[in-house]
């Protein structure tokens, strides 16, 4: 089924399209408004902005994959980002990273089957001093051992 069988969500980006059709970075722009109307950017609604818009598939699809910003598939409630940095990956990070993909059932890049969890290998979070560090959201993590990830997962399996 496509996303775009929405009627009042396939409007509101014919809307974003015709708003932004012949202006400067108007596929960036009309992305991240798709995103907001569809909450990822699948492969139909990359097709109805391309020939909405007079471009290419592959110029679309361009930036929805060079910015991280944007998500190809549905994403969980919450995002799970495992820094692999230099920092973190020394300390450790990738167990923490198994543990977490074994606490959810998830596997890295995916979303788990219930919506709840989309986990995603990183780069640098800024926290280095904390390393290894994960974020959910917008909480962020520290200092951890695969043994601390069970019970950061319960924590959100309760919300």
């Amino acid at each position: 089924m496509s996303v775009l069988e929405n009627k009042d969500m396939l409007n509101q980006l014919d809307q974003v399209i015709a708003k932004y059709k012949g202006q400067k970075g108007a596929v960036m722009q009309s992305l991240q408004d798709a995103q907001e109307i569809f909450g990822h950017v699948p492969k139909d609604v990359q097709i109805h902005i391309a020939e909405g818009l007079g471009v290419t598939l592959s110029e679309v699809y361009g930036v929805a994959t060079f910015y991280s910003q944007f998500a190809l598939e549905p994403r969980g409630r919450f995002i799970v980002g495992v820094c692999m940095g230099t920092a973190c990956y020394v300390r450790g990070a990738k167990n923490v990273l198994d543990k977490m993909v074994a606490a959810t059932g998830t596997p890295v890049g995916k979303t788990s089957e219930d919506g709840r969890f989309t986990i995603r290998d990183t780069r640098c979070l800024g926290a280095c001093g904390l390393a290894p560090v994960i974020m959910i959201n917008d909480d962020v993590y520290g200092r951890l051992v695969p043994d601390d990830v069970p019970g950061i997962v319960d924590k959100y399996k309760e919300l």
